[in-house]
């Protein structure tokens, strides 16, 4: 059947990272398994790694604004939003939170939701957390998803970018104004 197709086969980005409990095969694994199969097959292969190259290379890092508690649930809020991160609120995609310095609050599951007035603005759902106001939390294996996919929805500035390399870190993309975003517009009449 292989040897009927067009020339070109595209395995797109099937090669995946663990964000979760998941386990992807590793390169090297995924690689022999496509050779030992299309053995003998004369065609062009087409892949698409991005993400098990970057995605794990890249945190969102966000600053806790206010604790919110309800009778039925408990939310952290935090300065970024799906704008940023948009794979939880477009199909539930995990991503792990994890603190960037031991906070001595109490302990509690909450969710992480960002500012944007909208019912899917969250970035996480259901997580064990100890957090307060002006904590900073990394949300995780975003290298291949949140600039890339960001956005500025509700009038939001793009986040800066930031590279770190041992312990050094450099701006190499800063965040945009406000006035960036409507510079381009044209007053009419």
């Amino acid at each position: 059947m292989l040897d009927r197709l067009a020339n070109d086969v595209d395995l797109g980005g099937g090669l995946g990272i663990n964000y979760h409990d998941e386990t992807p095969p590793l390169p090297h694994d995924y690689a022999k398994a496509i050779i030992d199969g299309l053995q003998g097959v004369d065609i062009t292969l087409i892949l698409e790694p991005g993400r098990v190259i970057v995605g794990n290379a890249g945190i969102l890092l966000t600053e806790v604004q206010y604790i919110k508690e309800t009778d039925t649930k408990k939310f952290v809020i935090v300065d970024a939003g799906m704008n940023d991160l948009i794979r939880p609120a477009l199909y539930g995609a995990w991503h792990d939170v994890q603190p960037v310095r031991e906070s001595p609050a109490e302990p509690g599951v909450y969710d992480v939701v960002g500012p944007v007035c909208e019912s899917a603005d969250f970035l996480a759902k259901g997580r064990r957390l100890a957090a307060a106001a002006g904590d900073l939390l990394a949300i995780m294996s975003c290298g291949a998803y949140a600039m890339a996919m960001s956005s500025n929805y509700n009038s939001r500035p793009r986040a800066a970018e930031v590279l770190v390399e041992g312990a050094d870190a450099r701006l190499v993309r800063r965040r945009e104004s406000v006035d960036e975003l409507f510079a381009l517009e044209r007053p009419q009449g």
